[in-house]
């Protein structure tokens, strides 16, 4: 039984009803594309007459456009329908070592990627990502442009939209997001890297029809993004999620939020780095892509490493999975590359301590690479395709 909350509510006035046929509409085309009329009215149970007053609508926005026409024993032929692929969002990635901007389709499908090193200071870094904005919007000025969504390692307040927390950044409170819309004239939408990779898996991953799943992303830190009834959990000021910074061992490494022993300096890219250093009694040496390689190739120090990453890993995922009870974790990172050698560890140590019931899947991510700008799409598709209430599925 949901309860009304008599302080935030809304009434459904024609105009809400409207405005939910119309995202039930565009979302059925997405899914089922080509469709017809027909198909549409058959699989909504709206009206017909409804279905075309909608459909006129979506077409004169240049949201969808008529393709083949379908062939029928008799009666009228259907013409089919499907999502304008002349429209594109931009994603932009934002990483303390790289910044990745990608254009991409409605449909989600990447038609150009380009980089450069993340500045240290954000001012700069704007103004760089600026321009690479407003040339890509110039090569492709016969697209429709629909927004840009960023994806930061980092939380950012929801009110004000300023970057309030980055310690792998180490970016003080900046506002990025009115620069960019002054720069480029487009919306920006922001969301913190770990709360991305969960749009990509529910508009992109093969993760349908579930509705309760926390993806955590493994990198330089660790984040983690809640979907729970089929609502993004943001929490207050956007801070939900932070697992990475739980102290496990007040006496623990100091870690870049300025605490001790949080869970990301036992089970982080760094962390396994710091492994393999120790290990070899030395400062220098391999950095995590090469101790990546060196793993594969069966190399022990480096096999002993990510080993003890996996166990802390592992660790921290059976804390999340006590708390929030998920159907799925999913795990992104380049770590997952070696899935086959190392995650069965996780999962061990996940397995190890199930109070009850069923315990979560631990699957690696679809396209781990690719995680965060995915989500950085379906974050501005969520404007068009989103229920209004939060929901994103």
């Amino acid at each position: 039984m949901r309860r009304i909350d008599l302080k935030n509510f809304q009434v459904a006035s024609s105009d809400v009803a409207r405005d939910i046929n119309r995202t039930v509409l565009l979302s059925l085309i997405r899914s089922c594309q080509p469709a017809s009329r027909a198909d549409l009215a058959r699989l909504s149970g709206l009206q017909r007459s409804t279905v075309s007053l909608i459909i006129e609508q979506l077409i004169g926005e240049q949201w969808i456009v008529e393709g083949a026409t379908g062939r029928l024993p008799r009666g009228r032929r259907p013409t089919f329908l499907r999502l304008n692929d002349r429209r594109v969002i931009i994603g932009v990635d934002i990483r303390p070592v790289q910044t990745t901007i990608a254009l991409a389709d409605v449909n989600g499908q990447f038609l150009s990627q380009e980089g450069f090193p993340t500045p240290s200071d954000p001012e700069t870094a704007v103004a760089r990502l600026i321009a690479v904005l407003r040339r890509l919007i110039e090569t492709h000025a016969d697209r429709l442009f629909d927004g840009i969504g960023i994806s930061l390692p980092g939380r950012f307040d929801v009110e004000s939209q300023r970057l309030i927390f980055a310690p792998n950044l180490k970016w003080e409170t900046f506002d990025i997001k009115t620069p960019i819309e002054q720069a480029t004239g487009l919306d920006v939408g922001f969301e913190n890297a770990a709360n991305a990779c969960v749009l990509s898996e529910v508009w992109f991953g093969q993760t349908e029809g579930i509705r309760d799943l926390v993806v955590v992303t493994v990198s330089e830190g660790i984040g983690a993004g809640i979907l729970a009834n089929g609502h993004l959990v943001r929490g207050v000021n956007g801070m939900a999620g932070e697992f990475g910074h739980v102290q496990l061992d007040p006496a623990g490494p100091i870690c870049s939020c300025g605490g001790r022993g949080c869970w990301e300096v036992y089970a982080s890219n760094r962390a396994a780095v710091r492994y393999y250093h120790e290990s070899q009694s030395c400062s220098g040496g391999p950095e995590f892509a090469d101790l990546l390689l060196l793993a594969d190739k069966g190399d022990p120090p480096a096999v002993r490493a990510f080993e003890e990453m996996a166990r802390h890993l592992g660790r921290g995922l059976r804390m999340i999975a006590v708390a929030l009870a998920p159907e799925v974790i999913v795990v992104v990172g380049e770590v997952t590359r070696l899935w086959s050698r190392f995650g069965p560890i996780i999962e061990a140590e996940v397995a190890a301590q199930t109070l009850a019931g069923r315990r979560p899947r631990i699957v690696p991510a679809h396209e781990g690479q690719t995680a965060r700008l995915r989500g950085t799409i379906g974050l501005i598709l969520q404007k068009q395709f989103g229920d209004g209430r939060g929901a994103v599925l």
